[in-house]
């Protein structure tokens, strides 16, 4: 690791810990199984005699893994969460390692994902009073087309704010124009959902977080302002950042598919938002291929690489 990307990540670190903002991050896990094998999904490569040989000693170290980001990142107010299997993991995680020293919980529902893998939510109970929470549907049965649910979650910050945040996973990239097409659509319908709130609590804030499989160019086109809607579209933070780390590295490129996009409460708080990559020297492996680093993925193909997830967190700072 170069020295500046060393103190940078010190850097965040410590700022993290002392800073008064509420700090709202999202983050792809890379495939958080348990290792036990679920009938009713496709999740059979992660399990003892699975595949990938994912047993639970392996499964802790990730687990302990995350929860040392987590923590390096300053115990964010929420933390929305991509590749998740269940209930079971997130309680490992909440309760089986210091987090719960944070009073940290979480909202999780299962979705229609063959492989089993869902969006989930952190939250820290003093930062964040839980109103309600729902899945949002954006599967096509009709075509036979199943991908996982978007994750609404209402609640009032700490300061009193008003918080709506919806937690996404677009399809993959190798769907090819088929997985294009359905991203379009999921982008139309996010777009309704947080026009919808925005409407509804217009002295919110609004949050889109995950992971979109698309630069936030491509994302915002597709989140094109409707015909009869009056707003001008949430912000999308990443919009215009250097990718260099961005949140995900592929063919020596980096990009930011990982992004935060919102409605804010005034118009003023606009220009004081900065969407930000997270890094740890934990985190990140030479990129013997390309050059400079790249994140330490679990798995490549099926060979075990022992890190923690081949993206990289995302946050931002709500002043």
């Amino acid at each position: 690791m170069s020295r500046r990307m060393l103190i940078g990540s010190l850097f965040l670190v410590v700022s993290g810990l002392l800073r008064a903002q509420t700090r709202l991050a999202c983050w792809n896990l890379e495939n958080f199984f348990d290792t036990v094998d679920d009938t009713l999904t496709l999740d059979d490569a992660f399990t003892p005699q699975g595949e990938n040989h994912w047993t639970y000693s392996r499964f802790v170290r990730k687990r302990d893994m995350l929860y040392k980001t987590v923590a390096a990142m300053g115990y964010p107010a929420l933390v929305g969460l991509v590749e998740v299997e269940n209930g079971r993991v997130l309680d490992a995680l909440c309760q089986g390692t210091p987090l719960r020293r944070q009073g940290y919980s979480w909202v999780h529902f299962d979705s229609p994902d063959r492989r089993g893998i869902d969006c989930a939510l952190l939250y820290r109970a003093d930062k964040l009073r839980l109103l309600r929470s729902r899945p949002v549907g954006v599967s096509d049965t009709a075509e036979g087309f199943y991908t996982r649910d978007m994750l609404l979650v209402e609640g009032c910050l700490a300061q009193g704010d008003t918080l709506c945040v919806l937690v996404n996973h677009w399809p993959s990239r190798k769907g090819g124009i088929r997985a294009d097409n359905y991203r379009s659509r999921i982008a139309g319908r996010l777009r309704r959902v947080m026009d919808s709130l925005h409407t509804v609590h217009p002295d919110a804030w609004v949050v889109a977080m995950g992971d979109f499989n698309a630069a936030p160019g491509e994302v915002m086109r597709s989140m094109a302002k409707p015909v009869d809607s009056a707003s001008g579209g949430p912000l999308n933070l990443m919009a215009g950042l250097e990718p260099d780390p961005a949140s995900y590295k592929y063919q020596g490129r980096w990009e930011w598919i990982d992004q935060i996009l919102c409605y804010t409460p005034t118009a003023e708080i606009l220009s004081t938002l900065r969407g930000s990559v997270f890094t740890a020297p934990w985190l990140l492996a030479v990129d013997e291929r390309y050059m400079g680093l790249k994140p330490l993925r679990t798995y490549r193909a099926m060979v075990y690489l022992g890190g923690v997830s081949d993206h990289l967190p995302v946050y931002v700072d709500l002043p």
